[in-house]
Parts: C-alpha cells; structure tokens; sequence
C-alpha cells in the first residue's frame, strides 16, 4: 500500500508544492474532484446506483471491533488525501509524523491514497460490508461520508481515555455535528470554510456584501460565479434567506433553488464552478463568487485586487474527518495518532502547510511562530466573530440527496 517517495524535497520543490497548493492544484483534487463528488458522481441517480451495490439502508448495530494489535504492533495504517500533510522549510516531508514516531515508538504507514470520497468508497465497501478488515487504521473523509459511514455501523467508536488533547482542545464550531454528536466516532482533520471572494478592480466599486448582492446587483451581471458543490451554493443562498443550512425543509431548498435559477436566466450568474473559479477572479472575469477559503489565502497572496467578505447572514463550513474503520488491527494507536495532532505545536506545523481552517483551540500561538500571517488570517485561525457565523449543512437521508442532487444538477446544467 506504501508507494515509495523521497523523504525530502528541494527548496524549489517546498515552494513550488505550496504554491500550486494554496492556489488551487490541492484544492481542485479535495474540492472540486473530491468534495464535489457528493455533487458529482452522487448527482442524477448517482446515489440509487451506489444504492445498488450492495449497500445497507442503514446499520442497525455499531460500530465492530475486533482484537486491538496495538501494544505489539507499533504501528498505523493511515490513507489521507494527496497534499495533505506537513512539509518544513528545508523540504523534509511529514515531519510531524517523524515526531510522533520518536515520542511513541509508533510508525506510521502514510499512504495519499484517497483521490475521491466516492471512488475511496468503492476501495473498502466490499470489506466493511464483509466485516471484514480494510487494512486501514484511520481514514479521512469528507463529512456526507463520515456520516453514512457512521450510518451504516462501518466505523468504530473512539475511546475518550485515548483522546484528552483532542476532547479538551477541539474548537467548539466543530464539536457536535449533527451526524456525530459530541464527535463520538470522528474528529476532524481540517474545517473548510466558503466565503465571498471577489476581485476589487473588477467591481469597480460595487459594493459586495451578500450573495442577494451576487444574485440581483445589474452591475455584476454576467460576472458572477457559484460552486458546483451542491451543500455550499444552496447553503450559502439558505443563509440569505434567512434560513437555517443545519434545519431546513424541502420548501426551503425549492426555495434556494429558485432563487439561484432566476439569476441564472437572467444571466446574473455566468457559471457553476469546481476549483477553476481562482483564474478567472484573478483576472477579473469573474467580478465576485462563492469561494473555498482555502484558495482565498494565496489569491490574497498573490493578487492585492482579491479580497473576500464573510456576509452577515453566516457562511458554511464543512469538514474532513478522522475515523477508525471496523476491524482495524491498530485502534489505540490510531486515536493516539488523531490525539497527537490536537496539541498545538503539531497543529501548528499541520495549519501551516495546508491552510485550511484549523480545528484546535490554542494554536494561534504556535503558528505565530511558524507563519504570523497565518496566525493572523481568519481563514486559517477563524476569531470569535467568525466562527459564531459557521453553519453546516445537515445530514440528508439518501432519498434526500437523490432529489436535492437532481434538482441542483437541473439548476447548474450537469
């Protein structure tokens, strides 16, 4: 399962990763491939044809263990996203894991094999649904993954004993998600956050608070874009009108749907995008849109024109998530492993590289010390303010996501 990788790369190769990363090339395989999978392959019938591989309508029984290797076995066996882990200033790669390793004795086995929530849940249906072991200790998904994994009983409950820095140090906008309350089976690895990001010379000073300012300003007409991602467009627009992303009703979506597909025909909105939204801001063809966080940090960066705004109304977040599949061999080590990285210094290191939202509390000083820019970004370390107007998308049964996804897809084109 291991693929083999040099253990360092050239400083030119530290910039060139983070680069490409930070402005998108990362960002396009977990969101736009991968994330957008729940609005892509899951899109018109794509759920009933999961459906029809054999998986369960839901478990009736939780999650099942089997006899723990783990003080024997000095090892975990952890299947991540590509670009999704620590690389330091002087190209040594996972250097975080380097450390744990030296603290506990415990080898972790990295492999960047999840290119894709639903091809990834192709890889180990056929054992979970056997009962049998994936070969996997700890697995990242997105949250509408996490929560049918939950569902259907293919995942073990974690041990709080094995846990203090994650249950003490978890911030409090992640800690009880309607499909894990109190994250009895899951912690999350990042938060992804979708904002308001727009191009400052394009808007030629229209004013941009709001997506009703996306949707019905005549000066942005044609210039203007949403997601392709289902929960973050319709979410965002949920928010507008006042409702509630995590409690909403088919009326309320039909709602949302309507309200998009009226600027749509008005030629308002100029397309739905995956990831390769970024050029198109950047230069200015897209005058404002609904935008991942994550590349918002280096456009920024990159181009003082891009700024984004969090409207008042709120704005959505959603998560990546650690979890222990059923019969995994190593389960104190793994939670060990997602314990580990809620102390602030190897959450610190973590936050740097990637840029995504930081789920600990208390890290703001750690990064300090690594990026102050990024200690200092509300994108990566959200204040107080910012994480109050985080909201999530709710759980949906699977006849929910088959319509939603249908709908959407009308909308969008797909």
């Amino acid at each position: 399962m291991e693929q083999y990788e040099p253990d360092r790369l050239s400083p030119a190769q530290v910039a060139a990763a983070r680069r490409s990363l930070r402005s998108g090339r990362g960002s396009l395989t977990r969101r736009s491939l991968l994330r957008a999978s729940a609005g892509g392959a899951l899109t018109v019938g794509g759920v009933a044809a999961l459906s029809a591989c054999g998986i369960p309508p839901a478990a009736k029984t939780a999650g099942v263990s089997s006899e723990d290797h783990s003080a024997k076995e000095k090892t975990v066996n952890f299947s991540n996203w590509t670009e999704y882990m620590d690389v330091d200033e002087s190209g040594k790669k996972r250097p975080t894991l380097d450390t744990f390793r030296e603290r506990t004795g415990i080898s972790v086995k990295y492999t960047e094999d999840i290119n894709d929530n639903v091809e990834f849940f192709g890889k180990i249906k056929p054992q979970l649904a056997a009962g049998q072991d994936t070969g996997r200790d700890l697995i990242c998904v997105t949250d509408w993954l996490a929560a049918r994994l939950i569902r259907f009983g293919w995942v073990q409950k974690l041990d709080p004993s094995n846990l203090p820095h994650a249950y003490a140090n978890l911030s409090q906008q992640f800690r009880t998600p309607d499909w894990d309350p109190g994250r009895a089976y899951s912690y999350p690895w990042t938060g992804i956050s979708t904002v308001i990001a727009f191009n400052r010379k394009a808007l030629d000073g229209t004013e941009v608070k709001s997506i009703s300012d996306l949707l019905d300003k005549p000066a942005l007409k044609g210039r203007v874009g949403f997601l392709s991602e289902m929960r973050d467009s319709v979410g965002m627009t949920l928010l507008d009108q006042g409702k509630n992303p995590g409690k909403f009703t088919d009326d309320d979506f039909d709602a949302a749907i309507a309200r998009m597909q009226k600027a749509v025909d008005r030629g308002q909105i100029r397309r739905f995008t995956g990831n390769d939204y970024t050029s198109d801001l950047a230069k200015g063809d897209l005058a404002a849109c609904v935008a991942w966080a994550g590349d918002v940090v280096q456009l920024k960066a990159d181009n003082p024109d891009v700024d984004f705004v969090i409207p008042e109304a709120g704005y959505m977040t959603s998560t990546d998530n650690l979890l222990v599949p059923n019969k995994a061999r190593h389960k104190s080590n793994a939670e060990r492993l997602i314990d580990y990285y809620f102390e602030p210094q190897p959450a610190a290191q973590l936050a740097a590289y990637i840029n995504y939202v930081c789920p600990v509390d208390g890290v703001k000083a750690a990064l300090a010390e690594i990026d102050p820019d990024a200690a200092n970004n509300p994108l990566i370390i959200p204040d107080k303010e910012m994480a109050a107007k985080s909201r999530s998308f709710r759980s949906l049964s699977s006849k929910e996501e088959t319509a939603y996804e249908e709908k959407f897809a009308k909308l969008t084109g797909a």
